[in-house]
């Protein structure tokens, strides 16, 4: 080759740096070269010598990326249109393409991470580069995928990224044993980085194997993570590929998520994209979501979209049809149009003023809608036990249920400002809580909706408590049987009456004979009497032996006391608390409430504790009287009475605290004055902190229950306690850390859930907080090592429950941090860690406590505890003996002593690419001193994963895109950076002239 065409090549490389070059006429002018050489061997070899300069730099520098793109589009000028009669002119033309495969595949295994991730990349993009329809020999295709497979699984992040887009075109979705799609799912699951698993899913193909993958991402950590995976079953998924379960799980999770993005990928991509597959039918993509069985997810759905819309009639016309009187026929009602107009009004009622106007269309006046609600519950008929054995007619009555449990709350809609439509509601309320049919799901809501709209509370308690009365003492009809004796007695003055009759008739007939005709007038008139008298006694001895009254009884079947309880819960539950207990509200406490706690019925007796504990709270005094009986349930009953027992306890607790007892009456007691026991403590006191410790004593049970539920109410109530101060116990905060680390918990999702918020709030709230942590690390610490080989602990790993604790207690992590102190949390928290190291410096978890030393923030000004702290590390230097723990405690005795400066300037080093100006020569600190990899730790599993803090999820191995923040000791000047900036941006013109001059 001649030095022209040596020329042509730097020359290009040279213009490709610069953004503002028309590469297309570069790719051209070169391609124009090459096809012009008969023998291409020195131009590949040229071409190599000056991309390998590229492929050293590990940087995204402007500069570097441009070259890339240029080495792409001139690689890809040579790929040739599919056809079969010019095989061997392809053969030809795919020379330098092949040859350009050959080399990078040869240079994927390089001992320079720059060099590994250059390779992937130019893979990546070549093969991206390429057409639909192009073609590579098959043992090419197949070296590539080799190569890649073994690169996603590289050391650093950036190269396994570009690893894995460069598979994206040889996967094969149909096919089970794909080993890309193997490889992409490792990837997903276990790669720490989550800007890998980013690349994964934007390349994943969905098929049946994978779509659960993409689908738990929606799950991630990390809320970058979180929103690609929306986007792609946005984009590639169809909604019927996804269980109604999945449909739900995306909607109710993605909107509530913490991150306004992700919410906002549901609301513009996910929602419209469901849509337009269902043609912009709302009702059908309610129908696909079974709103029967998640109405609250299928509501906030319908206020994301509505959200949406941009012209607000068009909500009304396109999915529910109103009749002249604004309501939905009945035999058009449906769950999916109940649902949506319920949403709709609450919707337009929540935009105030502004939905006014779209509110008079939506829905009628009270005493319309009242009627109208009415009519549809008293067509909802019980069934028989016959009938409930058949599922269609009892999926009628619970769909019937749920229509009337949306219209009901629609009453909150309502404008009853009006008194006339107020009066009907409240009266129709009334009826319809007194019918014997109603069922027993919508009496809770009927009561709120009834207090709700009734203005006075004395009004409240007195309706409510008349209500039960009438349903619990229903007026019926009462038959009594006749007596004997009476029924004889009228038999014979019936006899009499006819024989009197017979008499009377015999003399008329007589004084006719004799005309004597004013005798016989009277004898007819008294006949007549007779006569009288005689029907009424015959209808009397006709009538049956029982005579039907109306009176007053008693229910006391299961359901009628169900419907009682729970009016009376809502009540309670609806009424001030500092109002206190009425005479009327205690009555009902009395005389209902305290029966039915020991019903044989599980359901009347849980609702009965519902009631006794929400009743506790509006008093003091029941609550120190029953609590020993709430106390007694939480132990005794069956697991979902326990439950509620512990709840009203949790609330009591939540509302007046451990001294709940204090308030209680002294009894009288007639021990001696001068007694003992006497003079340290009263008998109501030694009483009251022996029940408060059997309280504390009992809860710490209940997180070793095998009841799942229970154990996970008793650790949300303790955090409960706990975040409001109301109890300060290290040994229960080590207990909860523990649950909340134990794999036993691994499946259940709300009390990890529970427990991760609880702990970044609690160690936030206050340093007292971080304090309490602060004394629990070591329990926590000494449990997990010390747990048995058999115990589900010894698999936690215990490095990352360590950095959990340094993270929680960092004193910048505090909302609002105290003033400056001289001991900070971590201060105090390195003595205890070294107080621990000193008593056995030969046990196998010093390193680890060494390498907790080395996370802390600890104070390095001068002072009483900097000193005690520096000599407890000249303890542990002249005692413990391994290299680690003995560099890691050389370390922060250098930092005590101020020598922090040359730390500063090592981590700056790390992180910038040094160019030798006087040689050329491109070195990386980081390649040039390579990190030892993280040894001794064990693996830990999914559920550890998911708890790990950003700084722990960040590898060691991280390049500059993923660096771990690191707080500097000295910020640099605006000067050094300036340098430091312009360093990086350097051409690589020296480079390759100082090679084609030596």
């Amino acid at each position: 080759m001649t030095g022209d065409a040596d020329l042509e090549i730097e020359e290009a490389f040279r213009r490709a740096q610069k953004a503002h070059n028309n590469k297309a006429k570069l790719v051209a002018s070169l391609k124009t070269r090459y096809d012009k050489l008969e023998d291409k061997t020195e131009f590949h070899e040229e071409f190599i010598r000056c991309l390998k300069y590229v492929m050293i730099i590990y940087t995204r520098e402007p500069a570097v990326e441009n070259v890339i793109e240029f080495v792409t589009k001139f690689a890809a000028s040579f790929e040739t249109p599919v056809n079969e009669e010019d095989d061997v002119e392809e053969d030809e033309e795919n020379e330098f393409l092949n040859f350009l495969f050959n080399f990078l595949l040869e240079s994927h295994g390089a001992s320079s991470h720059a060099v590994r991730f250059r390779v992937c990349q130019l893979v990546n993009k070549l093969l991206g580069s390429l057409s639909e329809n192009a073609q590579v020999d098959d043992d090419l295709c197949d070296r590539i995928h080799e190569a890649m497979l073994v690169r996603v699984t590289d050391k650093y992040p950036n190269v396994r990224i570009q690893a894995a887009l460069a598979m994206a075109r040889l996967q094969d979705p149909n096919n089970s044993d794909c080993p890309t799609i193997k490889a992409y799912v490792l990837l997903l699951e276990n790669d720490s980085n989550p800007e890998v698993r980013r690349a994964v899913l934007s390349c994943i193909a969905p098929s049946a194997a994978t779509l659960s993958k993409i689908y738990k991402r929606t799950r991630d950590v990390k809320e970058k993570v979180r929103k690609l995976a929306y986007q792609v079953l946005a984009e590639k998924v169809h909604i019927r590929a996804l269980s109604i379960a999945q449909r739900v799980s995306l909607l109710h999770e993605g909107l509530s998520d913490t991150a306004d993005s992700v919410k906002e990928v549901i609301k513009t991509h996910l929602l419209p994209a469901w849509l337009r597959l269902l043609q912009g039918d709302v009702l059908q993509l309610l129908h696909k979501l079974d709103v029967e069985n998640c109405a609250e997810t299928a509501v906030t759905t319908l206020h994301a979209i509505f959200s949406m819309a941009t012209n607000p009639d068009d909500l009304l016309q396109n999915s529910i049809r109103l009749d002249e009187r604004k309501l939905i026929t009945v035999d058009s009602l449906s769950c999916e149009n109940v649902l949506y107009w319920r949403a709709l009004c609450e919707f337009v009622k929540s935009k105030g003023s502004e939905g006014e106007e779209l509110m008079e269309k939506l829905l009628p006046e009270a005493a319309i809608f009242a009627e109208y609600l009415y009519s549809y519950l008293k067509s909802i008929t019980p069934l028989s036990e016959e009938q409930r054995a058949d599922m269609t007619q009892l999926e009628m009555v619970m769909t019937k249920e749920f229509v009337g449990q949306q219209l009901i709350l629609l009453v909150g809609c309502l404008d009853t400002s009006e008194e006339g439509g107020r009066k009907r509601m409240v009266a129709v309320l009334q009826e319809i809580l007194v019918m014997p049919n109603t069922p027993t799901s919508l009496i809770g809501l009927l009561v709120e909706k009834l207090i709700g709209i009734l203005r006075d509370d004395a009004q409240k308690i007195q309706m409510v408590a008349e209500i039960i009365s009438d349903v619990r003492e229903p007026i019926l009809p009462m038959s009594e049987p006749v007596d004997e004796n009476e029924k004889r007695r009228k038999q014979v003055r019936l006899a009499e009456v006819r024989v009197q009759i017979m008499e009377a008739k015999q003399t008329l007939e007589e004084c006719i004979s004799c005309q004597d005709f004013s005798r016989a007038a009277e004898l007819k008139d008294s006949i007549s009497q007779l006569e009288e008298l005689k029907n009424q006694l015959a209808l009397e001895a006709s009538q049956p032996a029982e005579t039907i009254k109306e009176q007053r009884v008693e229910k006391s079947d299961p359901e009628t006391l169900l419907k009682c309880l729970t009016m009376c819960a809502e009540l309670f539950k609806q009424m001030n608390i500092k109002r206190g207990i009425c005479p009327t509200m205690n009555a009902l406490i009395e005389s209902l409430v305290l029966p039915s706690v020991s019903n044989p019925n599980p359901a009347v007796r849980n609702m009965a504790v519902i009631c006794l504990g929400t009743a506790a709270l509006h008093s003091k005094d029941l609550a120190n009287t029953h609590l020993v009986l709430l106390l007694q349930i939480t132990q005794l009953d069956e697991p979902k009475i326990r439950i509620s027992a512990l709840r009203a306890l949790i609330d009591q607790l939540l509302l007046n605290g451990l001294n709940i007892l204090q308030d209680k009456p002294a009894p009288p007691t007639s021990q001696a004055p001068d007694s003992p026991d006497n003079s340290n403590k009263q008998p109501d006191q030694a009483e009251e902190e022996s029940t408060v410790q059997g309280i504390l004593k009992m809860l710490s049970e209940f997180l070793d229950s095998e009841i799942c539920e229970l154990r996970t109410e008793t650790a949300e109530g303790l955090a409960k306690l706990m975040y409001c101060g109301r109890i300060l116990s290290p040994k229960l905060l080590s207990r909860l850390v523990l649950l909340w680390y134990n794999p036993v918990t691994e499946d259940d999702q709300r009390l990890r859930h529970c427990l991760g918020v609880f702990l970044q709030l609690y160690a936030r709230a206050s340093r007292a907080n971080q304090e309490c942590l602060e004394e629990s690390f070591l329990p926590t610490m000494r449990t997990l090592f010390n747990a048995p080989v058999t115990s589900p602990l010894s698999e936690v790993d215990t490095s990352n429950v360590a950095e959990l604790f340094v993270e929680l207690t960092r004193p910048s992590a505090l909302v609002q941090p105290s003033a400056i102190q001289a001991v900070s949390v971590h201060d105090s928290l390195a003595v205890r860690v070294c107080n621990e190291i000193l008593r056995d410096v030969s046990a196998p978890e010093v390193r680890l406590y060494c390498k907790t030393l080395s996370w802390l923030d600890i104070n390095t000004e001068p002072g009483p505890a900097n000193h005690d702290l520096q000599l407890l590390l000249k303890d542990i230097l002249q005692e413990v003996k391994e290299k680690y723990c003995t560099r890691v405690i050389e370390k922060l005795c250098n930092q005590l002593n101020g020598d922090f400066c040359s730390k500063s300037a090592s981590n700056q080093d790390t992180t910038l690419l040094n160019l030798d100006d006087n040689t050329g020569e491109v070195v990386n600190k980081d390649e040039a001193k390579p990190k030892r990899a993280k040894r001794g730790q064990k693996k830990s599993s999914t559920a550890k994963n998911a708890k790990k803090t950003s700084k722990a999820e960040s590898s060691d191995e991280s390049d500059e895109e993923n660096v771990p923040e690191v707080p500097p000791s000295v910020r640099p000047s605006r000067r050094a950076k300036m340098a430091a900036l312009d360093k990086t941006k350097q051409d690589l013109t020296a480079l390759i002239n100082q090679e084609a001059n030596g």
